[in-house]
């Protein structure tokens, strides 16, 4: 009888603690507002591009309060290299908007609050909670879904179910610190294409592996 996905979690956590230990988001920030940014614009774009492009942004636009007072005109040459820049300068106007008028400047810490910024959708929620104050949420991206997905730690087939599957078997204490191990090990050796089974240390818990799947994915190419 195979492992249930409870059983899996205490077998591969404590692993992916050891390899990448207290690891956060590798997005640059140092305040709130900053987080909430560089989230919003790292949607369908890499973290190495937000970083590269923040700093600027920052500068010219250093809080909610500035943020809110300019416009999308004015933002949008500041993130032109982002994907999707038009409707990310308008959301962002938004949000700063939204921020200074409803919460008074302030960033809601409740991540349901959060969904109400435009912009912030419930991964992006979860991910400025959790790590801004460790709330027990686990944000689920590309990455986390096609790893639990492939381990057999959740079948749903939307990020919603994942998420509901994974917060039911990881201990709430581990799920922010979960996205990040998962992230990372998705990223970086569980890839779409051509994973790293070869140097893997979960082949023998991973269905997608037993199956014959992630074999056939590393010899295609």
């Amino acid at each position: 009888m195979g492992l249930t996905p409870a059983e899996k979690v205490a077998r591969i956590l404590p692993v992916l603690e050891a390899r990448y230990g207290a690891v956060t988001t590798e997005l640059h920030y140092q305040n709130p507002y900053q987080l909430t940014v560089a989230v919003v614009l790292s949607a369908q774009c890499t973290d190495v591009r937000v970083n590269q492009t923040t700093p600027a942004f920052f500068e010219r636009f250093p809080d909610f309060t500035s943020l809110a007072s300019a416009t999308a005109e004015e933002v949008l040459p500041f993130i032109k290299s982002i994907s999707y820049p038009n409707s990310k300068a308008k959301r962002l106007v938004e949000l700063a908007r939204t921020v200074v008028e409803r919460y008074g400047g302030e960033l809601p810490k409740d991540p349901q609050e959060l969904q109400k910024l435009p912009g912030i959708g419930r991964k992006s929620a979860n991910v400025i909670a959790s790590v801004l104050w460790e709330a027990p949420v686990i944000a689920v991206d590309t990455h986390v879904f096609r790893v639990s997905r492939r381990l057999g730690l959740a079948r749903g087939r939307t990020p919603e179910k994942v998420e509901e599957e994974l917060s039911a078997v990881i201990p709430p204490a581990y799920l922010g610190r979960a996205h990040h191990w998962l992230i990372l090990f998705g990223r970086y050796h569980c890839t779409a294409r051509r994973p790293r089974c070869d140097l893997c240390p979960f082949t023998d818990l991973c269905e997608a592996y037993q199956q014959g799947a992630l074999r056939r994915a590393q010899s295609s190419g």
